[in-house]
């Protein structure tokens, strides 16, 4: 580390401490010398100027907030002196240009996935089963008990408890001492050699609290989710279990799946409780067709792909001071890679991108993107606002207390996420991804809610940075978690996949760290390396009912 300080666009009139520094502390910085007055945390920011109250603060080139208070040359930013603000932004502002980076590294790579019909390749080979109301979570358990162990998929692929063999020495009479001593952890490995379907990674169960009740316009979103998750390239059928009379109607889902697919040819059975002969039967024919649809899952292999052919989901959380620095603009740069190869990146958390509005605005590629990403910010704040709340209240107490003090600091770092490519398409929730290049989808900031909304709509894996830690995954789409530090990666290795706090050390640069990062997103696609969340059963699956979510 050169210096433990750092300044990120020529606008800015805050530095970042890159580790703690004490009250004293000399600043040395394009001529301007002086010393700090207040101790600075690590990933915390201070004042390179004075600032009277009202007057605003930038950082990354952006309006960020604003100044409540006089603040002194050298003084730390934070919730009681600084305020959040935001810049204004409409349409008609000067097109933006973008030059690819250079891909002859990866012009003749590839990754080994799974094919479909449609054209899409899938990282994964999962089976689904899907409950269309709340009503039916207990039938999809109890499909999970009779399916999971049987077909030799565990719960995690990590370890497996194997409390079988306790309850087989205690029927042969073992005494306390022998019970305590038996080896009842086995290998993921050994479980897996037992798998009846080798080429079906998985099957996935999905239950959740909506399909009735509540708003309708939840339900046909819940429904036009799933019929995403049913069309995603990592799935190869589904089984669904439909009580009858609910709000989120089997027609719905068909035509949600017809309009995303329509030549939809994969394995589907959808089953009606109200019209079984009794819940035994419905349970004996939903095992006995899932059983049938695993066979013919079963005869897909993995083949070669362009690396076009990757959906990739942009997704932070658990975030912290150093994340728009370090792991967030390094996912851009393997964003940019994707995308000059012909592939697809999607960037979601509409909150999250408050007070960069104008620079998205300015990256569509059309004027009709940039205007329905106008009106989808538009209808997202006005409807925050009108329950009480509004984007400002965005950040996390963790996020505050490691540095992101406004909303609009916390944005303009987690839009680096994006790198500097043209956005080709404006999504809102559940919409499938059709154009190639970068995506933008409307999700909120809720981590699960989000990365729930990336599969939906037809990434085929998920990219997640986070300062702080978080064991969020996907039933369907393999994420990659990255740490933005050093101390997270050692502290929690057991959920991180891949560190860039070489960055803040000086040790990696962004460009660097996002080609080997492109490298280890093509061995996951390849199912070369299993992410932590993979392997952990961290299958989060929440649907975002439109109320508000930040």
């Amino acid at each position: 580390m050169k210096v433990p300080y750092l300044r990120l666009h020529e606008k800015d009139n805050v530095l970042v401490a890159l580790k703690d520094l004490s009250k004293g502390t000399e600043i040395h910085i394009d001529k301007n010398n002086f010393s700090l007055v207040t101790d600075v945390q690590g990933k915390h920011k201070f004042l390179l100027n004075a600032l009277k109250a009202g007057d605003e603060i930038f950082m990354y080139g952006a309006l960020v907030g604003k100044a409540t208070t006089d603040i002194s040359k050298g003084e730390v930013l934070t919730t009681t002196n600084v305020i959040h603000a935001s810049a204004e932004y409409g349409l008609g502002g000067e097109k933006a240009q973008w030059q690819p980076p250079n891909i002859e590294r990866w012009n003749n790579r590839y990754f080994k996935g799974y094919h479909r019909a449609d054209g899409s390749v899938g990282t994964a080979n999962y089976w689904l089963v899907i409950p269309m109301v709340f009503c039916e979570n207990r039938n999809v358990e109890v499909l999970k008990s009779a399916l999971l162990k049987s077909l030799g998929y565990p719960t995690t692929t990590d370890f497996i408890v194997d409390t079988d063999t306790l309850v087989d020495r205690y029927k042969k009479g073992a005494t306390t001492e022998q019970l305590l001593e038996s080896e009842i952890i086995l290998s993921a490995e050994d479980v897996k050699q037992n798998r009846v379907f080798s080429n079906v990674d998985g099957i996935k169960f999905l239950t959740h609290d909506g399909g009735c009740g509540g708003f309708r316009l939840d339900s046909e979103t819940l429904c036009n989710l799933l019929a995403g998750y049913i069309t995603n390239p990592n799935v190869a059928g589904a089984t669904v279990l439909s009580l009858g009379c609910q709000n989120a109607e089997v027609k719905a889902l068909q035509e949600g799946i017809a309009q995303r697919d329509p030549n939809f040819s994969k394995p589907l059975y959808i089953l009606e409780q109200q019209k079984s002969k009794s819940e035994r039967h419905f349970i004996e024919q939903a095992v006995k067709q899932t059983f049938i649809g695993l066979t013919e899952a079963n005869k897909v292999n993995r083949m070669p792909a362009p690396l076009s052919k990757l959906v990739l989901g942009l997704e932070c959380g658990g975030s912290d001071g150093f994340s728009g620095i370090s792991a967030n603009p390094a996912l851009g740069h393997a964003s940019d890679l994707i995308v000059g190869l012909g592939g697809t990146t999607i960037l979601s958390e509409f909150p999250e991108l408050n007070g960069v509005e104008q620079e998205l605005i300015n990256r569509c590629a059309t004027n009709d993107d940039a205007a329905k990403f106008a009106e989808l910010m538009d209808r997202y704040s006005a409807r925050a606002e009108a329950l009480g709340s509004a984007f400002a209240n965005n950040p996390s107490p963790g996020n505050i207390k490691d540095g992101l003090i406004t909303d609009a600091i916390k944005s303009a770092g987690a839009a680096k996420k994006g790198g500097s490519s043209l956005v080709t398409q404006v999504l809102d929730y559940t919409e499938k991804s059709t154009k190639k290049g970068l995506n933008l989808l409307c999700t909120p900031g809720n981590d699960v809610e989000s990365t729930t909304g990336l599969a939906g709509s037809g990434c085929n894996i998920i990219a997640f940075t986070t300062g702080l830690g978080t064991p969020t995954g996907n039933p369907v789409a393999p994420v990659i978690k990255m740490s933005s530090n050093n101390a997270l990666s050692e502290r929690m290795k057991d959920l991180i996949d891949f560190n860039t706090g070489d960055i803040i050390t000086g040790e990696a640069t962004i460009e660097s760290k996002g080609e080997e990062l492109l490298e280890y997103i093509i061995k996951v696609a390849s199912g070369e390396a299993i992410p932590a969340a993979v392997r952990l059963g961290q299958d989060d699956f929440i649907p975002w009912k439109r109320g508000i979510s930040l």
